[in-house]
């Protein structure tokens, strides 16, 4: 299958329609009105509309100094005074994080499930306010998961049962020829749960063909065949 070219600078500014001096801040905000346009569930969205959103987004959060990213993999380094920085996974099910407070203690908070960014909890005398910091595999946009996952190439070609591993389980989902076109599909319900003020999220799996995993020549040739007798 063959690649889509880089988004250049310039289309990925007019996609989200920002100046090139915007921050991480400004860039967050313009992609998610863009993503709400463009999604292929809203009227006047559709799948390649969305996928130039994306591509746009991490095209130009690769410019961002890496203390303004969202996806941040840095080197270790003491967590911030008063910020606790937890996990996708803490974040859907619960669990439990370290956090080092001012004066050199270490303490292990039990953290409940459904925390997004921006919430507070205190422990050890302190409030903390919770950061979630994803991967490119796995990110947290509002309520929802955005996972990666890897798929034999005929599935999206033709459709299908697959199996998928997710955070919530592992799951049976049957792939229509639309869906594997737009590689993507959504898992209603089975985001970040609700909690206070937040609504439940859905998981979104994004999908690449696997390695490996062509047709092969005689699979090919066979489909052929079964195209010409159906004509």
């Amino acid at each position: 299958m063959s690649c889509d070219p880089p988004i250049s600078l310039r289309a990925a500014r007019e996609v989200l329609g920002v100046g090139p001096l915007a921050g991480a801040g400004e860039l967050r905000c313009a992609f998610r009105e863009a993503a709400k346009q463009a999604h292929p569930d809203r009227p006047g969205g559709g799948a390649e509309r969305f996928r130039q959103v994306v591509a746009a987004y991490h095209r130009l959060q690769g410019l961002q100094p890496a203390s303004e990213r969202i996806i941040q993999p840095p080197a270790a380094r003491p967590p911030e005074p008063g910020v606790l920085t937890i996990s996708p996974l803490v974040a859907l099910r619960g669990g439990s994080a370290e956090h080092r407070l001012p004066d050199g203690r270490r303490i292990r908070v039990r953290l409940p499930a459904g925390l997004r960014s921006g919430d507070t909890v205190r422990a050890g005398g302190a409030e903390l306010h919770v950061v979630l910091r994803g991967t490119p595999e796995m990110l947290v946009r509002g309520d929802d998961l955005w996972i990666s996952v890897a798929v034999a190439p005929r599935i999206l070609d033709e459709g299908g049962r697959v199996a998928l591993d997710t955070p919530a389980g592992r799951r049976i989902v049957w792939l229509t020829k639309k869906a594997g076109e737009r590689k993507l599909v959504r898992l209603v319900g089975q985001g970040l749960p609700a909690r206070g003020p937040h609504a439940q999220g859905h998981i979104f799996l994004r999908l690449a063909p696997s390695a490996g995993q062509a047709d092969s020549a005689a699979r090919t040739l066979l489909r052929r065949f079964a195209a010409a007798w159906a004509a």
